[in-house]
């Protein structure tokens, strides 16, 4: 029986795993996360939340798991119905957002509470700002991000397009929507989940990403459909909508896709320091988000959103039941 604390992030769901979920052994948050790839008594859990008739083909969740060391509250690991993710900016919101209305972190009523937290990407912040202990906004301070490589041509069932890959916890490739003469909209999803995969698999067959110190962490995780939308009276105003993993659609903005966007449109001097990139998704909910540091290793992004408790549950698998862990139809 598995027990489950269900939020959403500006339209994106994540349900935390809160009780019932056999231990997950490891000397970090990483060897855990492969612990978890290769154990079928761990990746049951995550088949029977994300699959349907539990969940559905663009469910996101974690595992909550003790962290790397004394340093954080705790660590997690993110999972969707494809496997296990190095990082997730919304899940990151939603977790702060849990934890101090769970008591797990003690909460500043009238100030802000950051919630440390341990991901397989690295240590990553949720900073909780409450007035009498009302939540009014969570600012996710991600692990530095950066360009990968720019201008990569891709053909496509469309017409051959031009991307950027850039690091925000995970690889993503950005693609300007309008070169493929579409638009971030519901009715051009279908369209864009089928070219969204057939981009990321050319590039990961190209081996187009590998991260510099960590092969796990290699591989294209998403693509970064957008519009530009014009500037704003603090910065620079854009749609997107990523689809990431095998067809999986961000109703988000996208946490770690943002800071991967920030890194470009800081490196290409188009969001200057000090700006705010208003980051509307598909679903019209909005991120603001911006570079506040740099360190040697990439830029420091801070993303601010809002995390909603949706409901609690608890889960298990008739024994009689055939479709035991369910099904995906996409």
């Amino acid at each position: 029986m598995i027990s489950t604390h269900d939020y959403h992030t500006a339209g994106e769901p994540f349900r935390i795993v809160v009780d019932g979920l056999p231990d997950i052994p490891g000397g970090d948050v990483r060897q855990r996360r492969e612990y978890a790839l290769a154990h079928e008594d761990i990746d049951v859990v995550r088949r029977m939340l994300c699959h349907e008739p539990r969940g559905h083909a663009d469910m996101y969740g974690c595992f909550i798991v003790p962290p790397d060391d004394d340093g954080a509250h705790f660590g997690t690991l993110f999972w969707h119905k494809d496997g296990y993710s190095t990082a997730c900016g919304h899940g990151t919101i939603a977790l702060g957002e849990w934890a101090v209305r769970t008591g797990r972190v003690a909460a500043d009523r009238d100030g802000t509470t950051e919630v440390v937290i341990d991901v397989p990407s690295g240590r990553v912040r949720a900073q909780v700002r409450q007035v009498a202990g009302i939540t009014q906004d969570i600012t996710f301070r991600n692990v530095p991000s950066w360009v990968h490589q720019r201008n990569i041509t891709v053909p496509t069932s469309r017409g051959v397009i031009s991307v950027d890959i850039s690091w925000g916890g995970a690889f993503y490739a950005s693609v300007r929507a309008a070169d493929l003469d579409l638009a971030v909209t519901p009715e051009n999803l279908t369209k864009i989940i089928a070219l969204g995969r057939e981009i990321k698999t050319t590039l990961d067959a190209q081996s187009a990403a590998i991260h510099p110190d960590d092969d796990r962490l290699s591989g294209v995780y998403g693509t970064i459909w957008f519009d530009e939308l014009g500037k704003t009276t603090n910065g620079l105003h854009q749609r997107n909508v990523t689809v990431f993993a095998d067809g999986e659609v961000d109703r988000s903005p996208c946490g770690s896709g943002t800071s991967a966007r920030l890194a470009l449109l800081d490196d290409s001097g188009q969001l200057t320091r000090g700006s705010l990139l208003t980051h509307e998704s598909i679903v019209n909910t909005q991120f603001l988000a911006s570079v506040v540091d740099e360190t040697d290793e990439g830029v420091i992004t801070e993303i601010t959103s809002r995390a909603y408790p949706t409901g609690e549950a608890t889960y298990w698998i008739d024994p009689n039941d055939a479709l035991g862990t369910g099904f995906a139809l996409r």
